[in-house]
């Protein structure tokens, strides 16, 4: 499933520029509305100093990960507003919890909260104290990453719209995922890897993601598929 190799960095590469606003997509349900150009940019600036850290960080050996896996890596239980989320919601067991970087549909990087429980997945806006998406663990039909040491992974939701992000801690995260999934249905989550994916960043959008190993460093091309008639 995972391939764990000697320090690597990644280099994203897109059909858009970061730096250039990116155009509104009505089927990416997590834009802000309403936000100041001011803020915009702040919360630009934390995303690029997290690419560094989710992006250029040697990839571990499979015994130093699992040595190193606790689950709650931000301290859910003395966190007041993340604790009444799951207990709004019946859910009173975290598996994992921790920050990563959410790739929306129209190009934006956001940083969100991931918390998995034994029932459900949740996407966090550390900044806004605001719960972006519960997904539950039924509604997942697989996951998809690729055969190299990169940090993204896709979770594919047929009935709903897929979710592109990126963590150091991605072979833990589908790990748990894996295992609360069988836990609670007995069902066996398909895990596809391979260096060229799709998934659907809004119901009527296709994006590809192709990774390429280059001098060293690996590649990463995020770009929209153009519907054939």
């Amino acid at each position: 499933m995972e391939r764990f190799k000697s320090l690597r960095r990644v280099q994203v590469t897109s059909s858009q520029t970061l730096d250039e606003p990116a155009p509104e997509n009505n089927g990416d349900r997590e834009e802000k509305e309403g936000s100041t150009e001011k803020e915009e940019e702040e919360e630009e600036k934390k995303v690029r100093e997290d690419l560094v850290h989710f992006m250029g960080m040697k990839v571990r050996r499979r015994a130093s990960i699992l040595k190193e896996c606790r689950g709650d890596y931000i301290g859910v239980p003395s966190d007041p507003y993340l604790t009444k989320i799951l207990s709004k919601q019946g859910d009173n067991t975290v598996l994992f919890a921790d920050t990563v970087l959410k790739f929306t549909g129209s190009g934006k990087m956001k940083r969100r909260i991931l918390l998995i429980t034994d029932f459900a997945i949740y996407l966090v806006d550390p900044d806004a104290d605001s719960l972006k998406r519960r997904i539950a663990l039924a509604a997942v039909d697989k996951l998809c990453m690729s055969e190299l040491s990169d940090n993204f992974f896709a979770i594919i939701i047929p009935t709903e719209y897929d979710c592109l992000m990126a963590s150091t801690r991605k072979a833990e995260i589908v790990s748990v995922i894996l295992e609360a999934t069988r836990s609670t249905s007995e069902y066996e989550l398909e895990v596809i890897s391979s260096n060229r994916f799709e998934y659907n960043p809004a119901a009527d959008m296709v994006k590809e993601i192709h990774f390429e190993e280059v001098d060293g460093s690996i590649r990463t091309r995020i770009s929209k598929k153009e519907s054939q008639s």
